[in-house]
């Protein structure tokens, strides 16, 4: 009995040690103080029930990522940004509007991406539209396919992707195929399989290359970007499942928002690309950058499925992830909403601001500026739709006005900036997004396609319920609780 005591004892004890080790770390490595204390105080005290899971979900910072991508940083941006596309960016004026020229001159040194004009952009609304027209350029494509989602599912819509790329692969096209490894962790490996047997070259986005990241889980790789010869590219919110075609009760209509791009801002987006598949492979693909267009305003575009739109738009792309020297996408969402002086619309599946984007947001609507925010009346997460409760009161309180979308779940990643900017991507309003994911946004500022964007969410707010204090002051006891305890887990969510 003694010797079996003697043991526990030194169990717990290393535990503690161990714990108190951890901890240590947190401290020095956490990103927020909010998620060192927490990660702290919980490896301390309990170190038996953390330290687990700190070894998956601990660390915010991407170690060998930064270091590899700087390395290869020159050859990356000759590969991707040729000198051409540099000096269109160089004589390129701000835009006349001073909210477009605050913004662009603050993003593109944030971002690291130069503001180009010549750009035709248009809006696809839901899955049917956007996967009809990502098949289209599929279909078309004569050169070379670059495909990266966040989750791809083997089911109908999986199936029609694959097939497709495997027949312009054997048509002789080059198809590069990018997947982050969490995110599609149940994708079985007969389908990666025959994609590579049809030509497809094909591999996961995995944190854990080097030993530092073995056990980690919270990098994940949250772009969806497709890239068709350098001409077209799609971005926004959607991944291949067929769930995101609204096939997928009791989520189902899927609501969700993409783009389709068109000129030199592809070679911005295919940039993005190119960092990680070499992160992902230490190969660079063989893309082709766009010719630089002769007439902005009569850009050289393929005839095929050619949106009826301005040809002449400016659009910055900007990528984030926490290899990033600053928190960029955090960052991001603070000037915009800082740089709104009539409105900011902002619709997104998950309410989780930090501090720094939910300060912006209350003193915007202290100068009087019309914030809104349209989230899911369904739930994907129960943790994070518990916590997003929270929020939504704290922001009702602050003159925030919060809509929930009723027909079926919102997954759209859209912000609106008065009538001058628009931005669609793959970034979400919380603390994953910020600090932890890879995401992309395309910020567009053009009032035509800024009015596009208003009426496409006017319509969604139509089929909204604006929510009020009720909703947190009649939940019972049991109910606030949890929203409360949901979001003290805000730092990785």
């Amino acid at each position: 009995m003694q010797f079996d005591l003697l043991h526990v004892g030194t169990l717990v004890a290393l535990a503690h040690i161990l714990g108190a080790v951890a901890a240590c770390h947190a401290i020095l490595n956490t990103r927020t103080s909010q998620g060192a204390i927490a990660w702290a105080v919980s490896l301390v005290a309990m170190p038996y029930l953390t330290l687990v899971p700190y070894l998956f979900l601990g660390r915010s910072k991407f170690a060998g990522y930064a270091d590899a991508r700087r390395v290869e940083n020159e050859l990356l941006r000759t590969h991707a940004h040729p000198p051409q596309w540099d000096k269109l960016a160089s004589s390129v004026e701000l835009p006349a509007h001073a909210l477009g020229g605050r913004l662009v001159h603050s993003l593109t040194r944030l971002g690291g991406m130069p503001f180009l004009p010549g750009n035709a952009v248009r809006t696809l609304v839901n899955g049917t539209a956007t996967f009809e027209a990502i098949f289209d350029a599929i279909e078309h494509a004569r050169h070379y396919i670059i495909v990266q989602f966040f989750i791809v599912r083997e089911d109908a819509l999986g199936e029609m992707f694959k097939e497709a790329l495997i027949a312009k692969a054997r048509q002789g096209v080059r198809v590069y195929f990018l997947y982050d490894s969490i995110g599609s962790f149940d994708l079985p490996h007969r389908y990666v399989a025959s994609l590579r047997a049809g030509g497809v070259d094909t591999h996961p986005f995995a944190t854990n290359r080097l030993f530092v990241n073995r056990l980690q889980l919270n990098f994940r790789n949250h772009r969806k970007i497709v890239s068709v010869d350098g001409e077209r590219a799609f971005v926004g919110g959607h991944n291949v499942g067929v769930e995101y075609l609204g096939a997928k009760p009791p989520l189902s209509p899927w609501r969700d928002t993409h783009i389709e791009v068109r000129g030199p801002a592809v070679a911005s987006i295919q940039f993005v690309f190119t960092e990680d598949w070499y992160w992902a492979t230490q190969q660079l693909p063989q893309l082709d950058v766009p010719p630089m267009p002769v007439d902005s305003t009569n850009a050289s575009l393929p005839a095929s499925s050619t949106p009826a739109a301005n040809h002449d738009m400016h659009c910055l792309v900007v990528p984030s992830g926490p290899a990033d020297k600053q928190e960029t996408c955090s960052l991001f969402f603070v000037e915009a909403i800082n740089a709104a002086r009539e409105r900011i619309w902002i619709t997104t599946p998950y309410l989780i601001p930090d501090e720094a984007v939910f300060s912006a947001l209350r003193l915007a609507a202290l100068r009087g500026v019309d914030v809104r925010i349209m989230i899911p009346s369904r739930r994907d997460h129960v943790v994070v739709f518990e916590a997003s409760k929270l929020y939504a009161y704290d922001s009702l309180r602050a003159g925030i006005r919060i809509f929930r979308y009723q027909p079926g779940f919102l997954h759209q990643k859209v912000v609106l900036i008065d009538t001058v900017a628009a931005a669609v991507g793959s970034a979400n309003l919380d603390n994953r997004s910020f600090r932890l994911n890879f995401e992309i946004m395309v910020v567009t500022v053009d009032q035509s396609f800024a009015k596009e964007v208003e009426a496409m969410l006017l319509d969604d707010f139509a089929q909204s319920r604006e929510i009020d204090r009720n909703e947190y002051r009649q939940a019972s006891a049991v109910r606030r609780v949890l929203m409360h305890v949901a979001r003290l887990f805000s730092p990785i969510l």
